[in-house]
Protein backbone atom coordinates (compact mmCIF):
# COMPACT_ATOMS: atom_id res chain seq x y z
CA UNK A 1 0.00 0.00 0.00
CA UNK A 2 2.87 2.60 0.74
CA UNK A 3 5.26 2.29 -2.09
CA UNK A 4 7.17 5.55 -4.00
CA UNK A 5 3.95 6.50 -6.32
CA UNK A 6 2.13 6.73 -3.30
CA UNK A 7 4.37 9.17 -1.16
CA UNK A 8 4.84 11.46 -4.28
CA UNK A 9 0.69 11.71 -4.29
CA UNK A 10 0.92 12.58 -0.86
CA UNK A 11 3.76 14.97 -1.55
CA UNK A 12 2.07 16.38 -4.36
CA UNK A 13 -0.75 16.55 -1.55
CA UNK A 14 1.39 19.12 0.22
CA UNK A 15 2.26 21.05 -2.80
CA UNK A 16 -0.97 21.83 -3.83
CA UNK A 17 -1.78 23.07 -0.52
CA UNK A 18 1.12 25.57 -0.97
CA UNK A 19 0.47 26.48 -4.22
CA UNK A 20 -2.83 27.87 -3.25
CA UNK A 21 -1.11 29.46 -0.29
CA UNK A 22 1.57 31.59 -2.89
CA UNK A 23 -1.39 32.01 -5.03
CA UNK A 24 -3.32 33.64 -2.46
CA UNK A 25 -0.12 35.65 -0.75
CA UNK A 26 0.65 36.84 -4.13
CA UNK A 27 4.14 34.90 -4.52
CA UNK A 28 3.52 33.81 -7.82
CA UNK A 29 6.99 32.89 -8.85
CA UNK A 30 7.16 30.07 -5.98
CA UNK A 31 3.97 29.19 -6.96
CA UNK A 32 4.84 28.66 -10.43
CA UNK A 33 7.41 26.56 -9.14
CA UNK A 34 5.59 24.57 -6.53
CA UNK A 35 3.21 23.95 -9.45
CA UNK A 36 5.51 22.57 -12.17
CA UNK A 37 6.89 20.81 -9.55
CA UNK A 38 3.39 18.83 -8.76
CA UNK A 39 2.21 18.34 -12.21
CA UNK A 40 5.88 17.16 -13.04
CA UNK A 41 5.60 14.58 -10.18
CA UNK A 42 1.81 13.11 -11.45
CA UNK A 43 3.70 11.86 -14.44
CA UNK A 44 6.49 10.48 -12.90
CA UNK A 45 3.90 8.67 -10.02
CA UNK A 46 1.90 7.06 -12.88
CA UNK A 47 5.18 6.15 -14.73
CA UNK A 48 6.72 4.71 -11.72
CA UNK A 49 3.83 2.66 -10.54
CA UNK A 50 2.98 1.20 -14.04
CA UNK A 51 7.19 0.88 -14.92
CA UNK A 52 7.80 -1.36 -10.97
CA UNK A 53 4.63 -3.10 -11.09
CA UNK A 54 3.57 -0.68 -7.94
CA UNK A 55 -0.35 -0.04 -9.11
CA UNK A 56 -2.60 -0.41 -5.64
CA UNK A 57 -6.14 0.54 -4.73
CA UNK A 58 -4.82 3.04 -2.80
CA UNK A 59 -3.02 4.56 -5.84
CA UNK A 60 -5.62 3.92 -7.83
CA UNK A 61 -7.80 6.29 -5.69
CA UNK A 62 -5.44 8.83 -4.26
CA UNK A 63 -4.16 9.78 -8.03
CA UNK A 64 -7.17 11.31 -9.35
CA UNK A 65 -7.87 12.57 -6.17
CA UNK A 66 -4.29 14.91 -5.66
CA UNK A 67 -4.91 16.05 -8.97
CA UNK A 68 -8.16 17.51 -8.44
CA UNK A 69 -7.23 19.31 -4.88
CA UNK A 70 -4.12 20.60 -7.20
CA UNK A 71 -5.95 21.87 -9.96
CA UNK A 72 -8.85 23.27 -7.99
CA UNK A 73 -6.50 24.60 -5.49
CA UNK A 74 -4.34 27.11 -7.51
CA UNK A 75 -7.91 27.66 -9.55
CA UNK A 76 -9.74 28.61 -6.71
CA UNK A 77 -6.68 31.04 -5.72
CA UNK A 78 -6.55 32.83 -9.31
CA UNK A 79 -10.15 33.45 -9.72
CA UNK A 80 -9.31 35.64 -6.70
CA UNK A 81 -6.84 37.69 -8.23
CA UNK A 82 -8.43 40.45 -11.07
CA UNK A 83 -6.45 39.40 -14.42
CA UNK A 84 -6.04 36.07 -13.56
CA UNK A 85 -7.80 35.47 -17.04
CA UNK A 86 -9.43 32.63 -14.95
CA UNK A 87 -13.29 33.56 -14.20
CA UNK A 88 -15.60 32.35 -11.30
CA UNK A 89 -17.84 30.34 -13.62
CA UNK A 90 -14.53 28.64 -15.28
CA UNK A 91 -13.88 26.99 -12.00
CA UNK A 92 -17.57 26.47 -11.15
CA UNK A 93 -17.81 24.22 -14.06
CA UNK A 94 -14.08 22.30 -13.80
CA UNK A 95 -15.32 21.38 -10.01
CA UNK A 96 -18.91 20.49 -11.25
CA UNK A 97 -17.29 17.83 -13.36
CA UNK A 98 -14.86 16.52 -11.34
CA UNK A 99 -17.69 16.26 -8.38
CA UNK A 100 -19.42 14.36 -11.27
CA UNK A 101 -16.55 12.04 -12.15
CA UNK A 102 -15.28 11.29 -8.78
CA UNK A 103 -19.28 10.38 -7.58
CA UNK A 104 -19.41 7.80 -11.19
CA UNK A 105 -15.79 6.47 -10.26
CA UNK A 106 -16.40 5.40 -6.90
CA UNK A 107 -19.72 4.15 -7.52
CA UNK A 108 -18.13 2.01 -10.55
CA UNK A 109 -14.91 0.88 -8.81
CA UNK A 110 -16.80 0.34 -5.67
CA UNK A 111 -18.93 -2.24 -7.09
CA UNK A 112 -15.34 -3.65 -8.26
CA UNK A 113 -15.11 -2.24 -11.44
CA UNK A 114 -12.38 -0.31 -13.30
CA UNK A 115 -12.74 3.19 -13.63
CA UNK A 116 -9.63 4.43 -14.77
CA UNK A 117 -8.34 7.58 -16.08
CA UNK A 118 -9.05 8.07 -19.96
CA UNK A 119 -7.28 9.83 -22.91
CA UNK A 120 -9.45 12.34 -22.96
CA UNK A 121 -9.19 13.06 -19.05
CA UNK A 122 -5.59 13.04 -19.57
CA UNK A 123 -5.51 15.66 -22.20
CA UNK A 124 -7.96 17.80 -19.45
CA UNK A 125 -5.76 17.34 -16.95
CA UNK A 126 -2.69 19.06 -19.53
CA UNK A 127 -4.75 21.63 -20.27
CA UNK A 128 -5.83 22.67 -17.25
CA UNK A 129 -2.28 23.12 -15.98
CA UNK A 130 -1.11 25.12 -19.45
CA UNK A 131 -3.96 27.38 -18.19
CA UNK A 132 -3.26 27.52 -14.34
CA UNK A 133 0.42 28.37 -15.35
CA UNK A 134 -0.33 31.01 -17.94
CA UNK A 135 -2.49 32.64 -15.64
CA UNK A 136 0.57 32.48 -12.73
CA UNK A 137 3.23 33.68 -15.26
CA UNK A 138 0.54 36.44 -16.00
CA UNK A 139 0.03 37.32 -12.36
CA UNK A 140 3.59 37.69 -11.66
CA UNK A 141 4.05 39.99 -13.67
CA UNK A 142 7.48 38.75 -14.53
CA UNK A 143 6.56 37.52 -18.01
CA UNK A 144 5.47 40.51 -20.14
CA UNK A 145 5.12 39.06 -23.23
CA UNK A 146 1.89 40.67 -25.55
CA UNK A 147 0.79 37.59 -26.01
CA UNK A 148 -0.01 36.01 -22.55
CA UNK A 149 -2.99 37.87 -21.64
CA UNK A 150 -4.62 36.24 -24.86
CA UNK A 151 -3.05 33.00 -24.78
CA UNK A 152 -4.20 32.69 -21.08
CA UNK A 153 -7.73 33.35 -21.69
CA UNK A 154 -7.65 31.30 -25.12
CA UNK A 155 -6.23 27.95 -22.55
CA UNK A 156 -9.08 28.86 -19.92
CA UNK A 157 -11.52 28.61 -22.32
CA UNK A 158 -9.92 25.40 -23.72
CA UNK A 159 -9.78 24.06 -20.46
CA UNK A 160 -13.50 24.43 -19.54
CA UNK A 161 -14.71 23.25 -23.21
CA UNK A 162 -11.92 20.01 -22.60
CA UNK A 163 -13.34 19.48 -19.08
CA UNK A 164 -16.82 19.48 -20.52
CA UNK A 165 -16.12 17.14 -23.40
CA UNK A 166 -13.87 14.59 -20.91
CA UNK A 167 -16.97 14.87 -18.16
CA UNK A 168 -19.74 13.65 -21.23
CA UNK A 169 -16.69 10.87 -22.44
CA UNK A 170 -16.54 9.53 -18.47
CA UNK A 171 -20.67 10.07 -18.27
CA UNK A 172 -20.83 7.94 -21.97
CA UNK A 173 -18.02 5.26 -20.19
CA UNK A 174 -20.17 4.57 -17.04
CA UNK A 175 -22.88 4.19 -19.13
CA UNK A 176 -21.67 1.35 -21.02
CA UNK A 177 -19.74 -0.05 -17.73
CA UNK A 178 -23.22 0.08 -15.79
CA UNK A 179 -25.20 -1.70 -19.06
CA UNK A 180 -22.30 -4.55 -19.07
CA UNK A 181 -22.95 -5.36 -15.35
CA UNK A 182 -25.51 -8.12 -14.65
CA UNK A 183 -28.83 -6.65 -12.82
CA UNK A 184 -29.70 -7.49 -8.92
CA UNK A 185 -32.69 -8.84 -10.25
Amino acid sequence: MWNIPNALSLIRLALAAGVGLCIEFGAFLAALLLFIIAAGTDFLDGWWARRFNQVTRLGRILDPFVDKVIITAALVALVAWPGSRIDAWMVTVILAREFLVTSIRSMIEGRGGDFSARWLGKWKMAVQCAAIIASIMLLSQRFSWSWLPATTRVLAWTAVLITVASGIDYVAQARRVGSSEPSDS
